[in-house]
């Protein structure tokens, strides 16, 4: 099987860890994957398994997990399943997770709490460190893929991002320093950053329509994404055709990234 681009991930296996709902980046990059021949595996926290487990099983998942990445425990017997469920091969993980207390959010940043600073850490940035740890003999013998989906607000002040935006900065520079320690293993790392869509984790922006409409104003192709297009830039990532490709971010944001005044 091809996809429509020509990348073949027949035989390949890819774990997606943080999708929610259809509307997640994360079900645009499951989904190319799928088109393209991969074996997929998801992983869920118990607040959203109603609604992805019924869009795992639609695309004939073969590994299904409960996987709370705060948890050392939890994360280590995820690597127990991915040994026992595939045989210790993992082509490709896909890490689409973030989360920031809402009232860290709305606040001015310098009102960010010391527990809400040390969660959107955690389960933003040191979760893909943590996974990668434990899943690397997994993508080590299969020669794998790390991606990781991080968003503008890691290098500029975007309004409202506040702690998130530390978080995505810090998820941004583990990239790299992931890159340098597996890629002697061969495995690739690197981080989509993509423009703003309409997500469950953006609906706790403030005033994230606003957002929209500045993109769509001065984005060089004067629109906003989807998840369909991250998706393809994903699929390109987990692919052989980005063999020599590492510890970098790839923008998938219409282009409003280059842009300046």
């Amino acid at each position: 099987m091809v996809s429509e681009n020509g990348f073949s991930m027949v035989g390949k296996r890819a774990l997606i860890m943080g999708l929610a709902n259809e509307r997640s980046i994360a079900w645009g990059i499951a989904r190319a994957l799928k088109s393209a021949g991969a074996e997929l595996g998801f992983t869920y926290i118990d607040a959203v398994e109603k609604r992805m487990r019924p869009l795992a099983e639609e695309l004939g998942a073969t590994l299904i997990s409960r996987c709370d990445v705060s948890s050392d425990q939890d994360l280590q017997a995820l690597g127990e399943v991915v040994n026992d469920k595939w045989g210790g091969q993992l082509d490709v993980l896909v890490h689409s997770l973030a989360y920031a207390d809402r009232e860290d959010l709305e606040k001015g940043f310098t009102e960010t709490s010391r527990r809400g600073f040390q969660t959107a850490l955690d389960v933003s940035a040191f979760s893909l460190v943590a996974a990668s740890r434990v899943l690397a003999p997994a993508l080590e013998k299969a020669k794998g893929s790390v991606i990781t989906l991080s968003y503008y607000g890691a290098e500029r002040v975007v309004t409202n991002y506040n702690v998130m935006g530390v978080a995505k900065a810090a998820l941004e520079s583990s990239v790299r320093y992931l890159a340098a320690d597996l890629g002697p293993k061969g495995v690739r790392v690197n981080a989509i950053s993509a423009g703003p869509i309409r997500t469950l984790a953006a609906s706790g922006v403030k005033d994230f329509r606003s957002i929209l409409t500045k993109i769509e104003e001065r984005a060089p192709l004067r629109r906003n994404i989807t998840i369909e297009e991250v998706g393809q830039v994903g699929l390109f990532l987990a692919s052989n055709a980005s063999s020599a490709v590492t510890g970098q971010v790839l923008y998938v944001d219409a282009g409003y990234s280059i842009m300046g005044l």
